[in-house]
């Protein structure tokens, strides 16, 4: 909850102003008459904002300014109009903006407001410069309720090392992440960890990588022992770890009844061989795709996915997650950059950060690692990353911080709302269903009474 300090000598002021403050959002409020109490009681409570009067019985505003500027307060002057120059130069001394009395209580809630997000801005870069090297773990997911509670679902799912889960999100949105932090918080986690993309290679080449070559032949007669080498599969490499199939959606068609295979009956053969090799793994399988639309269009088996999904993880993309989440993955992501970059900067400017925490990342936490590395390198020589180091479509992403009110019914904000994450998920009905907190049946009517 907020909190202000108001320092005037005129007890009718702080009176009226506390209590449109406590009327507006319940903000706790401390209001004081004389400069030194003003120092006493910032240091004591340490408000979110200062309303400050010029003129004061024992120092003047610019005096308690200048005494408190060292912990950089968020400050602004009250003044009557004979002062307004005073105020300027105020501002120029490190207040945020100034009231003229009698003051306006709209313009003072407009004003307030954006002092509050100031302040919110400065306590999370104040929080960013401390936890740099304090040893936060590298695979955290976030400090929000919701990150934390997904952190406890893996931890569930990492104890029971022998469930197959399947991690949905869109691309860039932590999958392979999350899959080394069930593999390092299992019992299986002094064994190996092995990943392979079955997107990125053709289907005979995946054939082999997973399930490994007999010297016997390629399983079309081709080869001889003589020519041919015996080749471990990475099932076999992964023996007592963990396997992580990412983009399981790109499976093609004719390795899916080997991988329901082993899935069923724990054990493969090699490509070309006759031999059954039990297979000791545990599988972690992740897509962006949505599983269910491949099934309906007869891409993907159904009793594969079925097999798959015994433990489904939902991983929200960049965009819907807290800020403070999205804060603590800025300094993880430094963290991991320091050691490459020793002579570029690690602290994050508040414009550069009011910038990163407001654009909407449609690439996830590959492109913010893309755009951190690049502003670390543009900033070398710099004491500190700032918005002329981002991209310009990061740059510019703070454009619009004020919006003007637009008057809508909720209905209109619903429709509205749906439409712009269906847009986000590509059209996605499960995706969408998850990100908006209702069933998938939910969606589609809605979709169907909004036109959509």
């Amino acid at each position: 909850m907020p909190s202000v300090l108001i320092v005037d000598d005129e007890p009718s002021i702080t009176q009226a102003l506390g209590a449109f403050f406590e009327r507006a959002g319940g903000h706790v409020v401390t209001a004081v008459h004389s400069g030194a109490d003003a120092v006493t009681q910032f240091e004591r409570i340490r408000p979110d904002l200062v309303l400050l009067d010029v003129r004061l019985p024992d120092m003047t505003g610019f005096d308690v300014l200048a005494r408190l500027r060292e912990n950089n307060p968020v400050v602004i002057m009250i003044t009557g109009y004979g002062d307004v120059p005073l105020a300027v130069q105020a501002m120029q001394n490190g207040a945020e903006n100034f009231l003229t009395k009698p003051v306006e209580l709209d313009h003072l809630g407009v004003v307030a407001e954006r002092a509050f997000e100031k302040a919110r801005l400065r306590q999370m870069n104040r929080y960013l410069a401390s936890r740099h090297g304090a040893g936060t773990p590298a695979l955290s997911l976030g400090v929000s309720r919701p990150m934390q509670e997904l952190a406890a679902q893996t931890d569930m799912i990492a104890a029971s090392d022998r469930t197959t889960v399947l991690l949905i999100g869109e691309s860039g949105s932590g999958k392979g992440r999350v899959a080394e932090l069930i593999h390092a918080r299992s019992p299986r986690a002094t064994r190996p960890f092995v990943e392979v993309n079955c997107a990125a290679l053709t289907a005979s080449s995946l054939d082999v990588e997973l399930f490994g070559q007999d010297r016997g032949g390629d399983g079309n007669g081709n080869g001889t022992p003589a020519h041919r080498e015996l080749k471990p599969g990475l099932f076999e490499v992964a023996d007592g770890g963990t396997l992580f199939l990412d983009e399981i959606g790109d499976l093609d068609p004719q390795l899916q009844p080997k991988l329901l295979r082993v899935l069923e009956g724990k054990s493969f053969r090699r490509v070309g061989g006759t031999q059954e090799i039990f297979a000791n793994v545990r599988l972690v399988a992740a897509t962006s795709k949505d599983l269910v639309n491949e099934v309906t269009a007869g891409s993907f088996r159904e009793d594969l996915y079925y097999r798959l999904n015994v433990m489904p993880v939902y991983l929200p993309p960049l965009r819907a997650r807290s800020r403070e989440d999205l804060l603590e993955l800025v300094g993880r992501i430094i963290d991991e950059l320091r050691p490459i970059l020793p002579d570029a900067p690690t602290a994050v400017g508040e414009p550069a950060l009011e910038r990163i925490l407001r654009y909407g990342w449609p690439g996830n936490i590959r492109e913010l690692r893309n755009v951190l590395e690049r502003a670390m390198i543009m900033a070398r020589g710099q004491s500190e990353i700032g918005p002329q180091h981002l991209p310009v479509d990061v740059r510019e992403s703070a454009g619009a911080t004020h919006e003007h009110h637009v008057p809508k019914s909720l209905e209109e904000v619903e429709r509205g709302h749906i439409e712009r994450t269906l847009r986000a998920h590509g059209g996605n009905r499960t995706h969408t269903a998850r990100e908006l907190g209702i069933s998938r049946a939910t969606l589609i009517k809605k979709i169907k009474a909004y036109g959509l």
